[in-house]
């Protein structure tokens, strides 16, 4: 199963926020979104990559583009992981049922955790842009969403 590709509409979904409130498909209507999928909060790759897209949010919010995270972790460590790494990205828990989320967009590995991957949402809700790491250690560089965004 590899990432949703550009043209495809997104699916019906629901997650929760880091609050318990939820996020499904129509918050995206309207707005550019990058979904970010990471497989695990408080590893030292995903916390470096969400550091690094907090480095740089004015320039995706210059681009029009919202960013949102989501993993299987459960609500309340994603919140504690937000927290200790002082970003602002806010956080979708895809933990119950866990990966369903994930399986829809085409990014649950095998071990039960996303992929390493990026989606560019339109205002549509059609997806734009899409990409998988070649592997879950693999960092993408905020250029290749900056690159997304362009095309």
């Amino acid at each position: 199963m590899s990432v949703l590709g550009p043209g495809t509409p997104v699916p019906e979904f629901h997650l929760e926020r880091e609050d318990g409130t939820a996020f499904d498909q129509d918050d995206l209507a309207g707005r550019t979104t990058v979904l970010i999928f990471y497989p695990f909060a408080f590893s030292p790759v995903c916390s470096e990559q969400l550091t690094l897209y907090e480095e740089v949010l004015d320039d995706f919010a210059e681009r029009g583009a919202e960013l949102v995270a989501i993993s299987c972790d459960a609500r309340y460590s994603q919140t504690a992981f937000r927290e200790k790494l002082g970003v602002s990205i806010p956080q979708l828990s895809d933990f119950e049922p866990k990966g369903a989320v994930c399986t829809a967009f085409g990014v649950l590995h095998d071990g039960g955790f996303p992929e390493r991957a990026l989606v560019i949402v339109g205002p549509d809700a059609i997806v734009r842009w899409s990409y998988q790491a070649d592997a879950p250690s693999d960092l993408p560089g905020a250029n290749l969403i900056f690159d997304g965004l362009a095309s």
